[in-house]
Formats: structure tokens, sequence, C-alpha cells
């Protein structure tokens, strides 16, 4: 299939692992954070991490929606859905992410709420639309890549005049995050590790472009490369940042060049500015509160915000203490240091977010085996 097969090829794999393999000095140590999710578990699917020389080391970062999301926002999900009877609806892997009582989504849909997994936000308006005598949420998560389609529904809700269609927006940005984790003392407390480049998002950086990563490379000199998802295309990113540590470089370079522009999608970008402002703050799961980090919806719009229409509060929620969730999405500890991992945690019965997502990286490490080499 073009430019599917092209970027999975073994020989080329091969290839790039003897370029990284001799341009990595030996007596360096190399620590690279791929951000995205979707990197981890292409990592992890076809044994990226195999074919790196042993002081090359890829560090699991925060790139997971559905895992940084805190305890807290689910609860207000979960109490929309059985305190104020809306038809709450969210896409599949919310559904089984662990809140408080031993709660979660799905449960919540067991003791009665009217939860229903959507595929987009468009679904969620075209219930709202074929139910006009009950209230509908649409649970909003997810980094720059969903925010658009989530402003497109808002709109066409307001367009419509419907009058029983809100959002419960958790919408969080890739950038703040980045900045949180090189710079935030409270973050550094909490431990972090060195790194000497990141792995930018694919599809984030199709909408927003790699123009705002430019800060990290001048402010703290850290190289970032925008790579694809393909196994070809991480590996040629981390012989990028490789060459650029060797160099003396930092700067923002553009591997997924086929879909990543420097400026993004600007008619996105607009229409997210025309719905969406910066909340002040918003928690992380592993990262706490995170100054300017979340969008929320603008008051023009207000009547579409779920916590303007109903009594809402926000409590904040301590994870599981055996849970080493938080460590793993700051890049501490891997999967397989996580005490409960591949035991009481599982797929079928996760304790932690990281395992409940397709894109978190305890699901990555269990689903593709790697944590068996390692122990």
């Amino acid at each position: 299939m073009k430019y599917v097969d092209e970027f999975r090829d073994g020989k080329l794999a091969r290839g790039l692992a003897a370029a990284i393999a001799t341009e990595a000095a030996p007596a360096c140590r190399y620590s690279f954070m791929e951000f995205c999710g979707g990197h981890t578990h292409a990592i992890s699917r076809y044994g990226v991490t195999d074919l790196l020389p042993a002081n090359v080391r890829m560090v699991h970062g925060p790139g997971c929606p559905v895992c940084v999301l805190p305890i807290g926002r689910v609860d207000m999900a979960i109490e929309l859905a059985l305190e104020h009877g809306v038809i709450l609806c969210t896409y599949g892997d919310c559904l089984r992410v662990p809140a408080s009582d031993g709660l979660s989504l799905m449960k919540a849909k067991a003791r009665g709420g009217d939860v229903r997994m959507v595929y987009s936000s468009a679904d969620a308006l075209k219930i709202a639309q074929d139910n006009p005598g009950r209230q509908v949420v649409f649970f909003a998560i997810g980094f720059e890549t969903t925010t658009p389609p989530t402003a497109v529904v808002i709109r066409q809700a307001a367009a419509l005049g419907l009058e029983n269609f809100s959002v419960l927006c958790c919408h969080v940005l890739t950038p703040s995050a980045i900045s949180n984790i090189l710079e935030s003392p409270g973050v550094r407390e909490l431990g972090t590790v060195p790194l000497d480049g990141f792995i930018g998002p694919a599809h984030v950086s199709t909408v927003i472009g790699y123009a705002p990563y430019e800060f990290f490379a001048e402010e703290f000199r850290k190289p970032v490369v925008i790579a694809g998802f393909e196994p070809l295309d991480v590996m040629q990113a981390i012989l990028m940042l490789v060459r650029q540590v060797n160099q003396g470089r930092a700067e923002v370079e553009n591997e997924f060049s086929r879909a990543v522009s420097r400026d993004g999608n600007l008619k996105a970008q607009n229409l997210v500015s025309e719905i969406f402002e910066l909340r002040r703050e918003f928690e992380w799961r592993g990262l706490g509160l995170v100054p300017y980090s979340a969008l929320k919806i603008r008051r023009e719009y207000a009547r579409f915000d779920a916590e303007t229409r109903f009594p809402l509060g926000y409590r904040s929620v301590a994870d599981n203490k055996a849970c080493e969730c938080g460590a793993i999405l700051r890049g501490v500890k891997r999967p397989q240091d996580c005490k409960l991992f591949g035991t009481v945690c599982t797929p079928e019965n996760p304790i932690g977010s990281c395992m409940v997502s397709s894109e978190g990286a305890c699901a990555a490490h269990y689903t593709y085996g790697r944590y068996k080499d390692a122990r």
C-alpha cells in the first residue's frame, strides 16, 4: 500500500539502525522522549528499541489524552450521567478509565446511566437531534487533533438552535505539557529524567504545524523532530536527533513533511480560536496543575458549555497509590517498573489509565509483549 509499505521496509530499517549505531558516539548517552502515544505503540509494535544501540534510550511521554485525563474530570462525566440524567457521549477509550469509588463510565452505564460510545463529535450532535426531550453532553477529550471537530459541532449546534446539546470540554494542549516537563519546579519535585530531545507528535502537528516547537529548541536548547507513525519514520527521526546532539544543534526538523508544514492547518486553527479560549490552569494526571494548558468554551458559546449549564464542580482526586501511571507519563518509570503491571493491572482489568487507552504506554508494552524480554 503506497505510503505504508515503503515505511515498513525491513532492509531500510536495518540500514537506519546501522547508521544510528555508527553515529551515536560511544561515550555519550542519548535520551529522547517520544511525546505521542502513537509513537510509543509504533516503537513497541515494531521493536524499534531492539534495533537501537544501548546508549540510545527512548523515554515515553504524556502523549496520550486519555492517560493524562485526571480522575476528577471523569467523575464530572459520571455525575452528569448518574445525577443529572443526561445522555453522556464519549469516545470508547474513555469508558473504562478508573474513576472515584471504583467507578468508570462503563460501570456508571451498568448502574443505569445513559452512557453511549461515539466515533465522532458529529455522532453526539446527531443523538441530540434525535432526542429533543433529553439533554445530551459530549465528553470531549484530546489534544489539538480532536479539537477542531468539537469546535465544528458547537458551531453547528448554535446554527441549529439546539437547546439540548452541550460539551464537557477537556481538550488539552501539547506545547504546554512539554514546557511543563522541561521547566516546572513542581514536576521536577515529582521526578523527571534528563532529556536530550523530542520526537514531536504527528497528528497534532498536522493541525498546529511545527512552528510552536521552535520555542523549545531555542529556549531550552532541545532539538525536536516531527515524525510520522511508521517504524521508518521513527527511526529516521532518532537518527536526525542523534545528529543534532552530536553537532550541538537545537532545531526543529520535520521528518513528516508529507503531512506537516510549518504553519499547519490555518482554517482549523481559526475555527478553534473562534470557539475556544485558554483556561488559566488545568490538572493533568502525572503533571499536576499546568497553566494555560487546556481550552474552555468562549462566553459567546457558553450555552453549549456543560460546566455552565449544569451545577458541576471539579474536585482533584489522587490516583491509586499502587499505580505508577503518573511517573510513567513523566518518563521517570517504565510500565514494567510498576508492581501492578501485567498482574493486577491488565487491559481486561485496568487499574490505571495508561493500561486503558489504545495510546497508553502500559497498553503498548502489554499488547506487544516487549516487557517479557526485559525482565
